[in-house]
Protein backbone atom coordinates (compact mmCIF):
# COMPACT_ATOMS: atom_id res chain seq x y z
CA UNK A 1 0.00 0.00 0.00
CA UNK A 2 0.88 3.31 -0.58
CA UNK A 3 -0.07 6.81 0.83
CA UNK A 4 -0.45 10.10 -1.22
CA UNK A 5 -0.38 13.27 0.71
CA UNK A 6 -3.09 15.66 -0.77
CA UNK A 7 -2.94 19.04 1.13
CA UNK A 8 -1.31 19.81 4.73
CA UNK A 9 -2.17 22.60 6.54
CA UNK A 10 -2.82 24.08 10.13
CA UNK A 11 -6.84 24.00 10.97
CA UNK A 12 -8.70 25.54 13.68
CA UNK A 13 -7.99 22.68 16.15
CA UNK A 14 -4.48 21.73 14.94
CA UNK A 15 -3.22 19.97 11.96
CA UNK A 16 -5.52 18.63 9.15
CA UNK A 17 -4.13 16.39 6.23
CA UNK A 18 -5.84 14.58 3.41
CA UNK A 19 -4.24 11.25 1.76
CA UNK A 20 -4.81 8.89 -0.80
CA UNK A 21 -4.21 5.41 0.18
CA UNK A 22 -3.73 2.80 -2.62
CA UNK A 23 -3.70 -0.57 -2.24
CA UNK A 24 -1.74 -3.22 -4.26
CA UNK A 25 -4.87 -4.06 -6.15
CA UNK A 26 -5.10 -0.59 -7.29
CA UNK A 27 -8.10 0.48 -5.57
CA UNK A 28 -7.72 3.91 -3.91
CA UNK A 29 -9.48 5.17 -0.78
CA UNK A 30 -9.25 9.27 0.87
CA UNK A 31 -8.71 9.73 4.19
CA UNK A 32 -9.15 12.66 6.70
CA UNK A 33 -6.20 13.23 9.78
CA UNK A 34 -7.13 15.80 12.46
CA UNK A 35 -4.16 17.18 14.67
CA UNK A 36 -2.93 13.32 14.28
CA UNK A 37 -5.91 11.40 14.65
CA UNK A 38 -7.70 9.29 11.98
CA UNK A 39 -11.12 11.09 11.72
CA UNK A 40 -12.51 9.08 8.66
CA UNK A 41 -11.98 7.59 4.86
CA UNK A 42 -14.34 6.72 2.08
CA UNK A 43 -14.26 2.66 2.24
CA UNK A 44 -17.54 2.70 3.16
CA UNK A 45 -19.94 5.83 2.90
CA UNK A 46 -23.25 4.15 3.49
CA UNK A 47 -23.93 5.65 6.92
CA UNK A 48 -22.57 9.37 6.11
CA UNK A 49 -25.41 8.94 2.99
CA UNK A 50 -27.72 7.40 5.21
CA UNK A 51 -27.50 10.57 7.47
CA UNK A 52 -29.32 12.69 4.58
CA UNK A 53 -31.45 10.17 3.14
CA UNK A 54 -33.08 8.99 6.53
CA UNK A 55 -33.59 12.73 7.91
CA UNK A 56 -34.95 13.88 3.81
CA UNK A 57 -37.29 10.69 3.75
CA UNK A 58 -39.01 12.77 7.01
CA UNK A 59 -39.15 16.25 5.57
CA UNK A 60 -42.32 16.22 3.21
CA UNK A 61 -42.48 18.95 0.11
CA UNK A 62 -39.78 20.47 -2.05
CA UNK A 63 -37.41 23.78 -1.57
CA UNK A 64 -36.28 22.38 1.24
CA UNK A 65 -32.99 24.05 2.73
CA UNK A 66 -30.28 21.60 4.62
CA UNK A 67 -27.64 22.49 6.99
CA UNK A 68 -24.67 19.60 7.28
CA UNK A 69 -22.54 20.47 10.53
CA UNK A 70 -18.91 19.06 9.35
CA UNK A 71 -18.11 18.62 5.54
CA UNK A 72 -15.79 15.40 6.46
CA UNK A 73 -15.31 13.86 2.63
CA UNK A 74 -18.46 15.52 0.89
CA UNK A 75 -20.58 12.27 1.07
CA UNK A 76 -23.44 13.98 3.63
CA UNK A 77 -23.59 17.51 1.47
CA UNK A 78 -23.38 15.06 -1.69
CA UNK A 79 -26.31 13.04 -1.02
CA UNK A 80 -28.62 16.05 0.37
CA UNK A 81 -27.86 17.95 -3.06
CA UNK A 82 -28.87 14.18 -4.99
CA UNK A 83 -32.24 15.31 -3.55
CA UNK A 84 -34.10 16.96 -6.23
CA UNK A 85 -36.00 18.44 -3.61
CA UNK A 86 -33.25 20.43 -2.56
CA UNK A 87 -32.97 23.52 -2.70
CA UNK A 88 -30.08 24.54 -0.60
CA UNK A 89 -27.16 22.97 1.02
CA UNK A 90 -25.15 24.72 3.24
CA UNK A 91 -21.89 23.15 5.03
CA UNK A 92 -20.25 24.41 7.94
CA UNK A 93 -17.02 23.68 8.66
CA UNK A 94 -14.44 24.59 11.00
CA UNK A 95 -11.28 23.45 9.27
CA UNK A 96 -10.90 26.58 6.54
CA UNK A 97 -8.28 23.94 4.49
CA UNK A 98 -11.05 21.26 4.30
CA UNK A 99 -12.90 23.83 2.48
CA UNK A 100 -10.65 25.39 0.44
CA UNK A 101 -9.19 21.21 -0.80
CA UNK A 102 -13.39 20.73 -1.84
CA UNK A 103 -12.89 24.04 -3.75
CA UNK A 104 -9.84 22.60 -5.51
CA UNK A 105 -11.76 19.59 -6.29
CA UNK A 106 -10.13 17.33 -3.84
CA UNK A 107 -13.14 15.97 -2.33
CA UNK A 108 -14.54 14.30 -5.19
CA UNK A 109 -17.58 13.73 -3.90
CA UNK A 110 -19.12 16.88 -4.02
CA UNK A 111 -20.79 17.57 -7.34
CA UNK A 112 -18.63 20.61 -9.63
CA UNK A 113 -20.55 23.97 -9.96
CA UNK A 114 -23.81 22.52 -8.16
CA UNK A 115 -25.11 26.35 -7.18
CA UNK A 116 -27.27 25.30 -4.25
CA UNK A 117 -24.10 24.10 -2.11
CA UNK A 118 -22.57 26.90 0.23
CA UNK A 119 -19.62 25.91 2.46
CA UNK A 120 -19.14 28.19 5.32
CA UNK A 121 -15.78 28.29 7.70
CA UNK A 122 -17.45 27.97 10.58
CA UNK A 123 -18.14 26.61 13.63
CA UNK A 124 -21.56 24.42 13.17
CA UNK A 125 -22.10 25.66 17.34
CA UNK A 126 -22.42 29.34 15.96
CA UNK A 127 -24.00 28.92 13.15
CA UNK A 128 -26.56 26.86 14.25
CA UNK A 129 -26.94 29.87 17.04
CA UNK A 130 -27.61 32.18 14.00
CA UNK A 131 -29.78 29.77 12.14
CA UNK A 132 -33.38 30.24 13.95
CA UNK A 133 -36.06 28.57 11.78
CA UNK A 134 -34.04 28.21 8.81
CA UNK A 135 -33.50 24.88 7.87
CA UNK A 136 -35.47 21.76 6.95
CA UNK A 137 -33.50 19.63 8.08
CA UNK A 138 -30.00 19.95 9.95
CA UNK A 139 -27.26 17.07 9.76
CA UNK A 140 -24.72 16.89 11.94
CA UNK A 141 -21.53 14.86 11.83
CA UNK A 142 -18.75 16.47 13.70
CA UNK A 143 -17.91 13.97 16.02
CA UNK A 144 -17.76 10.57 15.95
CA UNK A 145 -20.75 10.65 18.38
CA UNK A 146 -21.58 12.44 21.79
CA UNK A 147 -19.37 9.63 23.63
CA UNK A 148 -16.40 9.91 21.13
CA UNK A 149 -15.71 13.37 20.50
CA UNK A 150 -12.91 15.03 18.13
CA UNK A 151 -12.61 18.05 20.27
CA UNK A 152 -13.95 18.33 23.94
CA UNK A 153 -15.29 21.84 22.84
CA UNK A 154 -17.60 20.34 20.49
CA UNK A 155 -19.08 18.50 24.27
CA UNK A 156 -22.06 21.37 24.57
CA UNK A 157 -23.24 20.43 20.94
CA UNK A 158 -24.76 17.48 22.75
CA UNK A 159 -25.91 18.84 25.62
CA UNK A 160 -29.97 19.94 26.29
CA UNK A 161 -28.79 23.59 25.17
CA UNK A 162 -26.82 22.57 22.23
CA UNK A 163 -29.78 19.83 21.45
CA UNK A 164 -32.08 23.31 21.79
CA UNK A 165 -30.41 25.37 19.58
CA UNK A 166 -29.83 22.78 16.84
CA UNK A 167 -33.66 21.97 16.78
CA UNK A 168 -34.53 25.86 17.07
CA UNK A 169 -32.51 25.96 13.77
CA UNK A 170 -35.37 24.05 12.32
CA UNK A 171 -38.46 25.50 10.33
CA UNK A 172 -41.67 23.61 12.32
CA UNK A 173 -41.65 20.13 11.37
CA UNK A 174 -38.20 19.95 10.41
CA UNK A 175 -35.49 17.14 11.04
CA UNK A 176 -32.77 17.28 13.25
CA UNK A 177 -30.07 14.11 12.29
CA UNK A 178 -27.39 13.30 14.10
CA UNK A 179 -24.19 10.94 13.30
CA UNK A 180 -22.16 7.93 15.73
CA UNK A 181 -20.38 6.07 15.53
CA UNK A 182 -21.87 4.25 18.70
CA UNK A 183 -25.19 3.15 19.41
CA UNK A 184 -26.27 6.80 21.38
CA UNK A 185 -29.84 5.67 23.07
CA UNK A 186 -28.64 8.63 25.86
CA UNK A 187 -28.81 11.21 23.04
CA UNK A 188 -32.26 9.74 21.91
CA UNK A 189 -33.12 10.13 25.65
CA UNK A 190 -31.99 13.81 25.61
CA UNK A 191 -34.03 14.93 22.57
CA UNK A 192 -37.03 13.33 24.00
CA UNK A 193 -36.49 15.51 26.68
CA UNK A 194 -37.02 18.89 24.95
CA UNK A 195 -40.33 20.66 25.08
CA UNK A 196 -40.21 21.39 20.72
CA UNK A 197 -39.01 17.62 19.76
CA UNK A 198 -41.60 14.75 18.78
CA UNK A 199 -40.91 11.82 16.72
CA UNK A 200 -37.61 10.78 18.42
CA UNK A 201 -35.80 7.72 16.44
CA UNK A 202 -32.46 6.04 17.14
CA UNK A 203 -31.42 3.68 14.31
CA UNK A 204 -28.73 1.42 14.54
CA UNK A 205 -26.67 0.56 11.24
CA UNK A 206 -24.34 -2.40 11.04
CA UNK A 207 -21.45 -2.59 8.23
CA UNK A 208 -19.14 -4.99 8.26
CA UNK A 209 -15.38 -3.77 7.65
CA UNK A 210 -12.21 -5.88 7.76
CA UNK A 211 -14.22 -8.94 8.30
CA UNK A 212 -15.67 -6.67 11.50
CA UNK A 213 -18.95 -5.48 12.25
CA UNK A 214 -19.70 -2.26 13.78
CA UNK A 215 -22.63 -0.58 14.95
CA UNK A 216 -22.93 3.17 13.71
CA UNK A 217 -26.69 5.39 14.47
CA UNK A 218 -28.17 7.85 13.29
CA UNK A 219 -30.55 9.27 16.18
CA UNK A 220 -33.24 11.43 14.41
CA UNK A 221 -35.89 14.26 16.12
CA UNK A 222 -38.70 15.76 14.47
CA UNK A 223 -39.68 19.76 15.83
CA UNK A 224 -42.55 20.69 16.40
CA UNK A 225 -45.42 21.91 14.39
CA UNK A 226 -46.63 21.56 10.94
CA UNK A 227 -44.16 22.26 8.30
CA UNK A 228 -44.99 25.28 6.30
Amino acid sequence: MTVTELGRADGAHGEVALRRRTAEDGATHLELVVDGVFAMDDVDTSTEQALATQALARCPGDGLRVLVGGLGLGWTAATALADPRVAAVDVAELQGPLVEWAGRGLLPALPSGDERLTLHVTDVADHLAASAGRHDAVLLDVDNGPAFLVHEANAGLYSEAGLATAVAALRPGGVLAIWSSDPAPELADRLTGLPDVVDVEHLVLPVERDGRRYDYAIVLARRTGAPA
